[in-house]
């Protein structure tokens, strides 16, 4: 199954513990990377969550966004009064010395300690927050098959329109190997003294072996072949073809190297334009 790197899912979930929303974007990217923005409720559950995300996703840069609201924040806040106290007394006993000092209200309550929250359920956390995970992997996993399809449909047409070209230069070649021939006799015709059969023989076995691409076009067929097979596999396949589209792009330069024909020439041309647009979509497969 082929799925695309490039989505965008979300999902919410309404219970006991509050109001929890969930948030997943992917672009493409080498391997698997989660980047996740939690509220402070669940930031201890960021080693488990990245688990539960790698175990659904192999490749991909992940921004995951989480907030929770309502009950589950547990809002109501106690202030810590014997806190409270003792910044008072040290506050008077520093004031001859800072005359000056101030301390702004919303300062204060930053102080480690001195407002306390109300116990959380943190069973009742954990399984909330991956049961709103999973319905938007799920979600996201649904987004990422619909658009690896349309990809693949992409690349199929791709791959047939480069078997054309090897079938159209395979069905080339033995008229160019006739017309290297027929060029090669004519300039030697042209020579003063006569050339020797047996040398023209071999300046014309010597021609015909640099121009050949018979191997070329045998391992375009296979790798049509082989990246026909991979599209049909249902692991995450974007490195191979990714191989594949360079195996691809070496035969289509050899080929326009080795070139004596302007068909030819122009057939290596196109294969190359098509192994790009491959290359580009291959780049966002999983």
């Amino acid at each position: 199954m082929i799925r695309s790197m490039t989505a965008y899912a979300s999902a919410e979930l309404a219970g006991p513990t509050g109001a929890l929303s969930c948030e997943l974007r992917t672009v493409n990217h080498r391997y698997l990377e989660i980047s996740p923005r939690l509220p402070d409720e669940l930031r201890g559950f960021e080693p488990l969550l990245r688990e539960r995300v790698a175990a659904r996703l192999s490749r991909g840069k992940l921004d995951l966004t989480v907030r929770l609201r309502g009950e589950g924040r547990n809002d109501a806040l106690q202030l810590n009064e014997g806190m409270l106290a003792r910044l008072t007394e040290l506050a008077r006993e520093l004031q001859p010395r800072f005359p000056t000092m101030q301390v702004e209200f919303t300062e204060l309550l930053r102080f480690p300690g001195l407002l306390d929250r109300a116990d959380v359920d943190n069973d009742a956390l954990q399984t909330a927050l991956f049961a709103v995970l999973d319905r938007a992997l799920d979600a996201l996993a649904a987004t990422r098959e619909r658009e690896g399809a349309k990809t693949a449909d992409m690349l199929r047409e791709r791959l047939d329109a480069i078997e054309r070209v090897v079938a159209d230069v395979r069905g080339w070649m033995p008229e160019i190997r006739a017309a290297l021939r027929a060029r090669l006799e004519s300039r030697l015709a042209d020579l003063k003294q006569p050339a020797d059969p047996g040398r023209l023989e071999q300046e014309l076995v010597l021609q015909i072996t640099r121009a050949d691409v018979d191997e070329e076009l045998d391992r375009l067929t296979t790798h049509i072949a082989e990246a026909r097979r991979v599209l049909c596999l249902a692991e995450p396949v974007g490195r191979r073809l990714d191989f594949l589209m360079q195996e691809f792009n070496r035969e289509a330069n050899t080929l326009g190297s080795k070139s004596v024909d302007s068909r030819s020439t122009n057939a290596a041309v196109e294969l190359k334009v098509l192994i790009e647009q491959m290359r580009e979509q291959v780049q966002n497969i999983e």
